[in-house]
Formats: C-alpha cells, structure tokens, sequence
C-alpha cells in the first residue's frame, strides 16, 4: 500500500511562508555559525549570552539573568552549575537575602571578554550584514518579541 499526497490546499499557507519557520531556521543557524567562533573560548551559544549579560555588570542575580536572556531558573541553575564547574562564573547566596543566589564572574570569566570582542563582527561578516543592517534586523525582531509578549 503507497501513502497518498494529501491534497493541495491553496487557501492554506505552506510551510515556506511561515514567518515563524524562517525565524526558527534562522535561529539554529546562526547558533551553528556560532560553535567555531566559541569553541576556542570553551564556550555554548547559551553561556556566552550568560557571558554578555555578566561582562555588561556582574554579579547578577539569577533572576536578573533570567530576565535578560528570557530564560527561567530551571533552565538557567544547570547551565551556572556547569559554568561553576568549567571555572567561568562562582554562585553565591546574597548576604542580604538568602533566597538570591549571585552569579560572579572569576577571573577566568573576566579574561574571556577580550578573546570574545570580534565575534560579533566576524559573524557579520559571515552573514554579509554591516552593524547598522544588524541593528535594524534587531530592532524589527525585538518588536515583534514584545507584541509577541503582549499576548
């Protein structure tokens, strides 16, 4: 017995014009053209969005975090505790309250800023963008985030 093609339907918007499936593609891709340019550094994508966030100010909260990188605890106390582990961050209970654990960045994880400062621009390069391109790509993409958020 062969599988029969459903039925076109031309009402109906395929695949290729899912806004939502190009943004999708484009996520994983630009997460694979990251690997080679944070490999030498021993860095994920993941923590070296953690890194950008704590290069800008450090400590920060774990919740501080979160928010920044629209990440919740559960997925952010593993990813610290392998950061811990690999010598980048310490985690440390806020003296003022408890129930806050403070994300510090080692002296290890303060040297990793200079090795990371042409990123950026080298995976610009590669997506044949300039930074003011990259700024207004950004600047539609965080709008429909807040739409997005709004509902």
């Amino acid at each position: 017995m062969t599988a029969q093609s459903a039925p076109v339907d031309a009402d109906f918007p395929a695949l290729d014009d899912q806004l939502c499936f190009a943004l999708y593609t484009a996520t994983h891709r630009i997460t694979r053209a990251y690997r080679p340019l944070l490999e030498p550094l021993g860095l994920t994508y993941v923590q070296y969005l953690v890194m950008l966030v704590l290069w800008e100010a450090a400590p920060r909260s774990v919740g501080e975090l979160g928010q920044a990188l629209y990440l919740d605890s559960g997925t952010l106390t593993p990813l610290l505790k392998r950061m811990e582990k690999a010598g980048m961050v310490t985690r440390q209970r806020d003296n003022n309250d408890e129930r806050r654990v403070l994300i510090h960045l080692t002296e290890h994880g303060a040297s990793l800023k200079s090795q990371a400062r042409n990123i950026q621009d080298e995976l610009l390069c590669r997506m044949e963008l300039t930074r003011e391109q990259s700024r207004e790509l950004k600047v539609r993409v965080m709008t429909l985030i807040d739409k997005l958020e709004d509902h």
